[in-house]
């Protein structure tokens, strides 16, 4: 998802934004033979991503600055690493630098945010997942992040996969249409590389929706009692997905009722930006 061209279409958006007629500060205090020498360091510990993001703010605001990056998407840092080297032309550097600091705090967030939840239940056989609940025109940098901090991604966006929710449901109900017939029809109509996910929010929904032959059923909010009573309705027809107010704090029992997947919002609408600086070397 995470291509050169979304890239440099989002950041470089993001650069116009900032400086739509230019950086009047550095063009009016600073010499355009100057140069500078800059290191991201980081002031906390964390998981990094947004390496090629943070290099793209300054290859876009000047071709003739340099980034190195010192840690790889995925790695975990110590407070105090340096996470990369800028260097090249200062007004350039000066101009780029919230931008390229922006994307990477929030991506390395993002990738620690979810290092947090998969540690707390690696001793389980459920994956963390992402939702689709991601910040507009971001979605491509934030789901990169998510497996930065060794999570996965749900379905990219609409187009991807049939996921019948609690309001697909409530109007199939008011019609009268059958929940098992009109997933059938769909399932019937569709590509058979489409997988087709169903939520439910009782466990009295399960067997209508298993008898449509779906990949993934969603326990939406339910108990974890209920969790459990409805990963043994369930018996393996289905792929089993937890979903609904998903904390740190509850994500390791949500896992340990025997869920194959835990959707979580919070990876992306919750993340808070991870604090990273870019510090000007003085020689």
């Amino acid at each position: 998802m995470l291509t050169r061209s979304t890239i440099d279409r989002v950041v470089g958006a993001a650069l116009e934004e900032d400086a739509p007629w230019g950086d009047l500060t550095s063009e009016m205090l600073i010499l355009g033979s100057a140069t500078a020498r800059a290191d991201l360091v980081a002031r906390e510990p964390g998981v990094f991503s947004g390496g090629e993001v943070f290099a793209a703010a300054f290859r876009l605001t000047d071709p003739r600055i340099e980034v190195e990056r010192m840690v790889d998407d995925g790695d975990a840092f110590a407070e105090g690493a340096v996470l990369a080297v800028v260097s090249g032309p200062a007004r350039g550097v000066l101009t780029a630098e919230r931008i390229g600091l922006n994307f990477v705090q929030r991506m390395c967030g993002i990738a620690t945010l979810t290092a947090g939840y998969v540690a707390e239940v690696a001793h389980t056989g459920a994956r963390i997942a992402d939702t689709r609940k991601t910040t507009p025109g971001l979605r491509a940098f934030e789901r990169h992040a998510v497996v930065n901090g060794g999570g996965h991604n749900h379905r990219y966006s609409l187009s991807d996969a049939v996921m019948a929710k609690d309001n697909h449901l409530a109007v199939l109900a008011q019609k009268g249409v059958s929940v098992t017939a009109a997933l059938q029809g769909a399932i019937a109509r569709l590509p058979h590389t489409t997988h087709v996910e169903v939520e439910v929010d009782r466990l009295d929904q399960i067997d209508a929706v298993l008898a449509a032959g779906i990949g993934t059923i969603m326990l939406d909010n339910f108990s974890l009692d209920d969790l459990r009573r409805g990963v043994e309705q369930v018996g393996g027809r289905a792929t089993v997905e937890a979903s609904g107010g998903v904390s740190l704090e509850t994500v390791r029992a949500i896992a340990e009722t025997g869920v194959d997947v835990i959707s979580v919002g919070a990876l992306t609408h919750s993340a808070r930006a991870l604090d990273l600086g870019l510090d000007i070397r003085i020689s």
